[in-house]
């Protein structure tokens, strides 16, 4: 019997499990390796910072999803792969072996490499990954915002920091907010007229923003690169993503900043029984950015090459849009849409969004239960 494993539960491999109970895969053990019963929809988080939703409303359970599949869950995390030796090590020691393995294990901040930049960040910030971890404490700052009014310092001018920063403001009408963009202007990697879009929204909502990069962390301070100190009491390291570590030692063909190499089809270009899709992997055919719009996009096409490659025949190439819709979520149910070269923006921006976000959680969040993790 050939064996599947499933590393992570990112928003491909929630569609990949949510078609097992109606399309079993016959002659194959099943295996998902992810260390949180449920999967947090990064899309609706800086809802949930904003009060929109409660967590609950954000999430897919894996249980229901996952009864009936015959799929078999650990509630471990990836630790060491060698694909050589087709070898899975997990944090408890344990190892898996495998046939065929496609990794979806989601966006990760690597404290280590951001303490070597920042600093006091490992001590002091407040990091959005993992979700779950960010999901559990961003209450505690609400809470302590009842107190007394806080200076919070979203550090990151891409869309996550934007939409955080917009979020913050609304949730915490005394607080002072502070974005720090980098040596970059806010939302650089959008068109003149969106970036345009981004300051008002944020000068709307009366959020500093400084084009500077963070150098440190104290207690009560964000450390600039001009020699500055910035009042802080709450940081919120909103940075891109990095490559889990351990894919180095993992004998896969990388890329620059060290994600997995994939073709079209999803498959590394150094082995081919190992598949990846979402953050943990670039394309090395065209640029693709790593962002929740692509990671649910490659969903079915991801499951449909597995079944194919396990049934023996060949995987298909996937091409995704050349234009997606991009939506920025600004706080007081407010959005900007980006549409190509196209830009738009008001409270029916944040409605669309805002249905599309609950669209995906009912999609998946079945009603199903019965299954049990293995510990």
């Amino acid at each position: 019997m050939k064996h599947l494993v499933l590393l992570g539960a990112g928003h491909a491999h929630i569609h990949m499990l949510s078609t097992l109970v109606g399309q079993p895969l016959a002659g194959v053990r099943v295996t998902l390796v992810a260390p949180y019963p449920r999967q947090l929809y990064s899309g609706m988080i800086p809802g949930f910072v904003a009060g929109y939703y409660a967590l609950e409303d954000c999430v897919i359970a894996l249980e229901p999803l996952l009864a009936g599949s015959g799929v078999t869950w650990l509630r471990q995390c990836v630790v060491g792969l060698d694909a050589n030796t087709r070898t899975i090590t997990l944090n408890d020691a344990s190892r898996l072996t495998y046939d065929l393995v496609s990794i979806n294990t989601g966006p990760v901040q690597d404290r280590q490499k951001l303490e070597q930049s920042i600093p006091g960040a490992q001590q002091h910030a407040l990091f959005i990954r993992p979700i779950e971890s960010f999901g559990v404490l961003w209450p505690r700052v609400v809470e302590l915002a009842q107190s007394r009014a806080l200076r919070v310092t979203v550090i990151g001018g891409g869309a996550a920091g934007v939409e955080l920063a917009c979020a913050v403001a609304h949730r915490l009408s005394n607080a002072r907010v502070t974005l720090i963009s980098g040596a970059a202007s806010v939302g650089a990697n959008y068109s003149q007229a969106v970036q345009a879009r981004i300051q008002r929204a944020l000068a709307r909502r009366q959020i500093t923003v400084l084009q500077d990069r963070a150098t440190g962390l104290t207690a009560d301070a964000v450390l600039l690169a001009n020699g500055a100190q910035l009042a802080c009491d709450v940081p919120i390291l909103a940075t891109g993503a990095q490559a889990p570590t351990w894919l180095q030692a993992s004998g896969l063909a990388l890329d620059a900043s060290g994600f997995i190499s994939v073709d079209a089809s999803l498959r590394s270009t150094s082995h081919p029984q190992v598949f990846a899709a979402g953050d943990v992997c670039s394309r090395v055919d065209r640029a693709i950015a790593r962002s929740g719009v692509y990671a649910v996009r490659a969903g079915v096409p991801l499951a449909n090459n597995l079944r194919a490659v396990l049934a023996g025949a060949a995987p298909v190439a996937h091409q995704p849009p050349k234009q997606t819709l991009n939506l920025l979520s600004c706080g007081k149910r407010y959005a900007i849409g980006i549409w190509g070269c196209l830009s738009f923006e008001g409270q029916w921006v944040w409605w669309l969004k805002d249905r599309i976000d609950r669209g995906f959680i009912r999609r998946y969040a079945g009603q199903r239960s019965g299954v049990r993790p293995t510990a």
